[in-house]
This record gives structure tokens, C-alpha cells and sequence, in this order.
């Protein structure tokens, strides 16, 4: 059962953290819908646990705000700490060598993490065809690629998130070849 004190609490540090940032593209929308979107997304699939709606709503915080992993754990517990520690990028490495790695690491990621992981690169993919983006075809292309890759590694866990991830994949496509017409 969903702890709706706890996630209110996470969905307002977000915000607080994330609050000067805004998403890639044209229409600047604020960054903390991402996190939010891949929460609901886990909801919409049917995941009910607490931990893991917490870490979708965090999952970006320490790659990307001024969070540590100790302050989720404090804040939250070791568990939360640990999942958004799977799903975190090394910002040190280059761009290349983190998308290689998401693929490496998939297969041995836990079954909560491979879950934000899916949700994760289903709400980048339709935010990616859904507004603006100044990226060639060819780049939002490889980025839907990747994404296949990584959900290679992570898929069997939840039944309905697959076959979302597997919808999202084949709607993008078609909005792609849309667009190039």
C-alpha cells in the first residue's frame, strides 16, 4: 500500500530541488514533471510500492541537483537511497561511456530498479516526440535505440510496463516518420 505521507514529502523535496530547472526543448516545461510523470507511470502500471514511487519521484536528484545519497537515506530510508543509487548516471564519465553502461548494467539491476528504468525511458520517449526538441531524426532515433537496448536488460518484471514501453516505442516511431513527411 501506497504511503501517501511519504510520497507527498518526496514529490515536495523534488520540486524544491528541482525548482530552477526545465526539460530539453522549445517549451522550457519545468523539470520536476519528468519525475512526477515517472511516478505516475509506475501507478499506472500497477506498482504500489512505496519505496520504489519514492525513488521514481527522486531519481534524478543526486545526478542532477545538489542531493546526496546520504540525504535520501536519512530523509527516506536505505532502501530508496539504494534504488535511485542503481538508476543514477556518473555525470564524471562521458556521455558515451553512460549510455554503454545503462546497457551493461541493466540485466543486473534490481526488479524495483529495472521498473524505473523502463518508466524512466517511457516518459523521456514520449516526451521527446510529444514536445519540441531540437534534435535531428537521427539523434532522436538513437536515443529510442539505446532505450531498446537498455529495456532488453531490464523487461520481465511487470507485464503492463512492457507492453507500455513496447507502445511508446512503436507510437515514436510513427510520430518520427510523421514529422519527416
Amino acid at each position: 500500500m501506497i504511503e501517501t505521507k511519504t510520497l507527498i514529502d518526496a514529490c515536495v523535496f523534488a520540486a524544491d530541488k528541482h525548482k530552477f530547472q526545465r526539460r530539453k526543448g522549445c517549451l522550457k516545461i519545468p523539470y520536476i514533471n519528468h519525475p512526477l510523470k515517472v511516478c505516475k507511470i509506475l501507478i499506472d502500471c500497477g506498482e504500489s510500492d512505496t519505496d520504489l514511487l519514492v525513488a521514481a519521484v527522486l531519481h534524478d536528484t543526486v545526478e542532477d541537483t545538489d542531493t546526496s545519497f546520504t540525504e535520501i537515506k536519512e530523509r527516506y530510508n536505505a532502501h530508496v537511497a539504494n534504488l535511485v543509487g542503481e538508476v543514477t548516471d556518473n555525470k564524471t564519465l562521458s556521455y558515451a561511456e553512460r549510455k554503454a553502461l545503462q546497457i551493461k548494467k541493466a540485466p543486473g539491476l534490481s526488479d524495483n530498479a529495472k521498473k524505473l528504468k523502463i518508466a524512466d525511458k517511457i516518459c523521456n520517449i514520449n516526451d521527446m516526440v510529444t514536445y519540441p526538441i531540437n534534435w535531428p531524426d537521427a539523434r532522436k532515433h538513437a536515443y529510442i535505440d539505446w532505450s531498446v537496448m537498455v529495456f532488453e536488460g531490464c523487461k520481465g518484471i511487470n507485464n503492463m510496463l512492457d507492453r507500455l514501453f513496447s507502445d511508446t516505442i512503436e507510437n515514436a516511431k510513427k510520430q518520427l516518420r510523421v514529422t519527416r513527411e
